[in-house]
């Protein structure tokens, strides 16, 4: 979204050169290929080896197949756009062009910050998840809700 209401392209092959002029979207799009693909230490790699381990010790090969073959999958689809936008010239119409509004980059950022800090600590925030599930355990006990 950002890419396009920015630099108005919808066709990968126009996003040559693009991370020179969109630094902080590029990157943050990076980090999400790499998460989608299943490159450590983004988050979506752990997501993707727990599946892969749980598929092994359940001796289900055809999922694990599919689970290696999607990863495949994602790379062979974003890093071409990847490679493009960082290793490729820009045109001429990308004169002019910086980032786009913090409105839309803030949140794409953010987003791909907190991706590698749960890649690079998986299970520093569960306490919090115990802690939910202490409360809502409360309130079900006490007959709170429903």
């Amino acid at each position: 979204g950002a890419i396009y209401v920015n630099l108005h392209k919808d066709s990968i092959s126009q996003l040559d050169g693009a991370a020179k002029v969109m630094p902080w979207t590029f990157a943050a799009f990076t980090i999400g290929a790499m998460g989608l693909t299943g490159i450590p230490p983004i988050n979506g790699f752990f997501s993707k080896w727990t599946l892969a381990l749980g598929t092994i010790e359940a001796g289900q090969w055809i999922p694990l197949g599919l689970l290696i073959l999607s990863g495949l999958m994602n790379a062979g689809y974003f890093f071409p756009i990847v490679a493009r936008a960082y290793f490729k010239p820009g045109g001429d119409d990308l004169e002019g062009h910086g980032e786009a509004n913090p409105w839309m980059v803030v949140p794409l950022v953010s987003t791909a910050v907190l991706s590698v800090i749960f890649g690079l600590f998986p299970n520093a925030f569960v306490h919090v998840l115990d802690l939910a599930t202490v409360i809502m355990e409360q309130i079900f006990d006490a007959g709170g809700v429903l």
